[in-house]
């Protein structure tokens, strides 16, 4: 079963106005454009005359979207607004909608099997770290830090368990220690952690010198974790993990490199990277990792795991109980989520 909250589709440089894109989420298919206005819609694929799929050739005229069969137009709520060969529209049928937002350059839509509205709002990433500074501190994402996987077995329960799973800073990250936990809390929506890493780098005389580093998370929902690690320089940076159906989903990363006195682009693009090399670690085990329920943890780490867990289950329909549950009821009907009609 897939869960309730915001999740991220894309950039939203990569869709400029008047651009179309099919997407398949949540085990739908999708159509996302840009109207003229710059606004950001999203609405079910097909076309509620013969059944087109919008996002394969369909064109934006002006807020609207116009099917390539028989150039019907939608509305961004979903409703026809044209048919070209007569001057009655079609008052009855309407396209399901899908909530949008976009912060940080980032476009996200709100799924909720329920069809609920949204709990809650999808923030900056600046303002839930006012420590880190503003946008204008950071080289923002790029080539050098953007990254999307292909479609994986990956549910976004893995990404979120991460928040709890303080050991595999070491084993998988190759830290130079296993970080504190100086700080955990638990929200209605959100799960806010804070770490204490010392690690080691070399100074000008080529000797090993131990520098504190902090890392806070406040992982939203269970698709969107964004974190603010400083030590030497900082990185701001969101993973969001967006199911495509109950077995797969496709995984972004943004980072955010401080700009450093001393440092040039090419040195913050470096660090950029560095922390997309971080994450490739992680998917390395989530992509064939299987979800253990219950699992069996050591004693300093069980509190955190139970907790989340606990936690987690808040963003599924009741009587869900989380991934667990989602592969034990897949292939079942459920629901069809997010949108309004």
């Amino acid at each position: 079963m897939k869960p309730t909250g915001w999740f991220q589709i894309g950039w939203s440089a990569d869709l400029a106005a008047g651009d179309v894109t099919p997407m398949r989420y949540f085990g739908q298919d999708l159509v996302a454009y840009r109207a003229e206005s710059g606004r950001l819609v999203v609405l079910n694929a097909y076309c509620e005359h013969l059944g087109a799929h919008l996002g394969h050739g369909g064109s934006v005229a002006g807020e609207d979207i116009q099917c390539p069969f028989h150039a019907w137009q939608w509305s961004p709520e979903g409703r026809n607004t044209c048919i070209p060969y007569q001057k009655a529209v079609n008052r009855v049928r309407k396209i399901g909608t899908w909530t949008t937002a976009e912060r940080d350059g980032i476009m996200y839509i709100w799924h909720d099997a329920q069809g609920r509205a949204p709990l809650y709002d999808v923030p900056s990433i600046f303002d839930l770290f006012p420590e880190s500074g503003s946008v204008a501190d950071y080289l923002e994402p790029g080539e050098s830090g953007r990254y999307e996987t292909a479609e994986l077995p990956i549910h976004p329960q893995y990404a979120a368990e991460n928040g709890v799973d303080f050991a595999h800073f070491k084993y998988v990250h190759r830290a130079d220690e296993i970080p504190t936990v100086v700080n955990r809390e638990f929200g209605e929506h959100d799960f806010n952690t804070e770490l204490a890493l010392n690690f080691k780098r070399r100074d000008a005389d080529g000797a090993y010198e131990l520098v504190e580093g902090r890392t806070k998370a406040s992982l939203l929902g269970l698709g969107l974790g964004f974190s603010y690690a400083y030590g030497v320089g900082a990185i701001c940076s969101l993973t969001a993990v967006t199911p495509v159906d109950d077995e797969r989903s496709i995984l972004r990363f943004s980072a955010w490199a401080s700009k450093e006195e001393g440092q040039d682009e090419a040195r913050m693009a470096k660090r950029q990277r560095n922390a997309i090399g971080q994450l490739k670690a992680d998917i390395a085990i989530w992509e064939y990792q299987r979800y253990t329920e219950p699992p069996g943890l050591a004693t300093a780490e069980a509190a955190g795991f139970r907790d989340i867990r606990q936690w987690a289950r808040r963003f599924y329909p009741e009587g869900h109980l989380g991934h667990g549950a989602a592969e034990q009821t897949a292939g079942t009907d459920e629901i069809q989520a997010g949108q309004t009609s």
